[in-house]
């Protein structure tokens, strides 16, 4: 399933849905018109496990043309999937990245040894269509980091790698937006976690519709010309292994997402250096997920 939150003209109660195609089903209205129950969020249903997985099946498998909980995906407003309780950030994931940070951010150059981690606050998530927004008393230096995000849905403590992926509830988009001079002087927060530093979406799209989540193209355009463009296959360390490595010390719980790293191509590594103005627009896009695309707008 293509699980998304959306709000219809005139009312931003966020409601659950479901993308088929070209169209949305309101999940809760099909619910309650079955007489069956379903939690009103994407975070609640990823919660309630299992059970709510399969009514949420049953009930769009009964969905047909001109059913009244379904309209075209064009005439709402999408949101972010949902509010995780922490973002995990993941540095230095892709070797050619590696090298681009070393010779542009004064990273170190060895391939790191085990993930590189860190993290975003709640506050950071946008969704499809909302700014991204540039202070500019804040930082001259904004970046952008296509990345996939990893869903988790059932608890995960010391997890082995080879008992990872039942933790995976599905995969979605975050874009790891930096700013690059907040970092080079230390404020590792403000460099990753300011409002709209990570926009999230369009849709979680649930583990058993991508069978191999580590043979995924992904790529990002800013206003229209390609700045990455790269697979999932060559990162250092892999989702299982992320999942493991994390979970050694900080329990992941279900709603949480791993933003798994970004491949090379941001804007430090240009040659010159290129970084985000208001009035640019950020599409990043993976494989089977979708599109996510932000403008950048003065927030001064």
């Amino acid at each position: 399933m293509h699980l998304l939150t959306y709000c219809t003209d005139g009312d931003e109660t966020p409601r659950l849905g479901a993308r088929l195609g070209d169209q949305v089903a309101d999940l809760t209205a099909l619910a309650t018109a079955a007489g069956a129950r379903l939690p009103d969020g994407l975070l609640g249903l990823v919660r309630a496990g299992e059970a709510a997985l399969t009514t949420a099946r049953t009930l769009l498998a009964h969905v047909g043309p001109g059913h009244p909980a379904v309209r075209p995906l064009a005439e709402v407003s999408l949101r972010a999937p949902l509010r995780p309780g922490k973002i995990v950030g993941v540095g230095l994931n892709y070797v050619e990245h590696v090298a681009e940070s070393h010779r542009t951010l004064d990273t170190e150059r060895e391939l790191p040894d085990r993930p590189v981690l860190f993290s975003k606050p709640a506050t950071a998530v946008t969704g499809p269509g909302q700014p991204i927004r540039h202070n500019a008393d804040l930082t001259k230096q904004l970046d952008w980091e296509c990345e996939l995000a990893v869903v988790i849905g059932e608890p995960a403590f010391r997890v082995a790698e080879q008992d990872a992926w039942r933790h995976v509830f599905g995969y979605s988009i975050v874009n790891d937006v930096s700013a690059r001079d907040q970092r080079r002087s230390g404020q590792w927060f403000f460099s990753k976690g300011q409002d709209s530093y990570a926009p999230f979406g369009p849709v979680v799209v649930t583990a058993d519709e991508i069978p191999d989540p580590q043979d995924l193209d992904l790529s990002l355009r800013v206003n229209g010309e390609l700045r990455q463009d790269s697979n999932t296959r060559h990162m250092l360390f892999g989702i299982a292994r992320l999942i493991a490595d994390i979970s050694s010390g900080v329990t992941l719980e279900p709603g949480d997402v791993i933003a798994t790293g970004s491949p090379s191509g941001v804007g430090a590594g240009l040659v010159p250096p290129q970084f985000l103005q208001p009035g640019d627009l950020v599409e990043a896009t993976i494989e089977r997920i979708g599109t996510l695309a932000n403008p950048v707008v003065d927030a001064r």
